[in-house]
């Protein structure tokens, strides 16, 4: 969430602008145009415009309020004078729609407490989403409109180990949604039009990449378990499960390679729009359903100027449990190609385009830090 929370000024309107507001915007070390100071020094209320390109759901947009409690630079301040570095206490409120009907409005935010030994993250919305169910692993090839919507909940609280880049952490997700498709269908599923689900559960996550925004170096990973039961409030009992881990090394002077594994769960009497899909640029979202899914995506940073880089990426990922089994389950292959700018360069992130093709789609994303979530 704060890496997308800082990025707000990429996309400000200069109407915001005081005098001499954009001599901030010019790196001395190069003269070119550059957002550190700004990001660095920037704090309060933000209007950070929202762009929608999912090809689930449509071309859209939105708005959020972005409230920063403390720049970057006060904290970083405070870190040299021997207080322990943390991120600054951030919160949001806003909403967005799309071509499609899909619209929702969510406000959240992410605290830090103790010197940073804890903090939580979360929030919580309302939400019409209108997707297509396509059954498991494309078993309907040609998909079942359908639309969900209602309230969702989702909080965690975070535990530092030691000095350490580790961290524990308490979960609680609470959905009560209603789903309802277009036409009535018999290959449609049943039992979930009304349905109310509270899961609780731990992870662990750990980070080291050298930013959260681009990385260069480093690796970051989770193992998530959460357990929804009728003695938390859920209607039904079941059991979702994700494990992932983001890498990045430098290669010769100007390459970075990346690689990502991700796979995802889910037991019992899960809902159909919960199951895990495939969740890779150029294949839209929820098209490629069922009990497990497995993506690995490597891609590859060529800054061809110290402040232009050319992206490139690829990866394959199944779906696999209620139809077929791994070996019989179809493997869905996707990637493309983009570029970067260097838009902070004391914060080490990167901006720009990403256009991708999979065996069903072509889509473009805007990136602004990592596309890995």
């Amino acid at each position: 969430m704060i890496r997308r929370l800082i990025v707000v000024v990429i996309l400000m309107t200069p109407a915001l602008a005081r005098a001499g507001w954009l001599d901030q915007f010019r790196d001395p070390q190069d003269g070119a145009f550059d957002m550190s100071k700004y990001l660095l020094e920037s704090r309060g209320i933000f209007p950070v415009p929202i762009l929608i390109t999912e090809p689930a759901v449509g071309y859209g947009g939105g708005l959020m309020l972005a409230f920063f409690q403390q720049s970057l630079a006060e904290l970083a301040a405070q870190h040299e004078e021997g207080a322990a570095y943390r991120p600054p206490n951030i919160y949001a409120v806003g909403g967005l729609a799309t071509e499609n009907g899909t619209w929702g409005a969510a406000g959240g935010g992410m605290v830090t407490f103790h010197q940073d030994r804890w903090r939580w993250r979360g929030g919580g919305g309302y939400a019409n989403v209108e997707v297509t169910y396509y059954g498991a692993d494309n078993a309907l090839s040609s998909g079942l409109d359908y639309s969900v919507h209602g309230t969702a909940l989702v909080n965690h609280l975070l535990y530092r180990l030691g000095d350490t880049h580790t961290w524990l952490v308490a979960r609680w997700v609470f959905l009560d949604l209603e789903s309802q498709f277009d036409v009535a269908s018999d290959l449609a599923p049943r039992g979930d039009s009304e349905r109310r689900s509270s899961g609780l559960g731990p992870s662990i996550e750990y980070d080291s990449r050298d930013t959260i925004f681009t990385p260069s170096r480093g690796w970051t990973g989770s193992l998530d378990m959460l357990f929804y039961d009728p003695a938390f409030g859920s209607d039904e009992s079941f059991q979702t499960y994700r494990a992932h881990v983001f890498a990045y090394a430098p290669v010769l002077e100007r390459c970075v390679l990346g690689m990502r594994l991700d796979a995802r769960t889910a037991r019992g009497g899960v809902p159909f729009y919960m199951l895990p899909y495939v969740d890779m640029r150029g294949i839209a979202a929820a098209h490629y359903q069922d009990q497990n899914t497995a993506v690995a995506e490597g891609e590859v940073r060529f800054n061809v100027t110290p402040r232009w880089a050319l992206m490139g990426f690829a990866g394959v990922g199944r779906a696999w449990g209620l139809r077929d089994d791994f070996a019989d389950a179809d493997a869905r292959v996707a990637g493309g190609t983009g570029f970067r700018y260097l838009v902070a360069r004391q914060l080490k992130m990167y901006s720009g385009l990403d256009f991708a093709w999979g065996p069903d789609d072509f889509a473009f994303y805007i990136q602004a830090g990592n596309a890995w979530r």
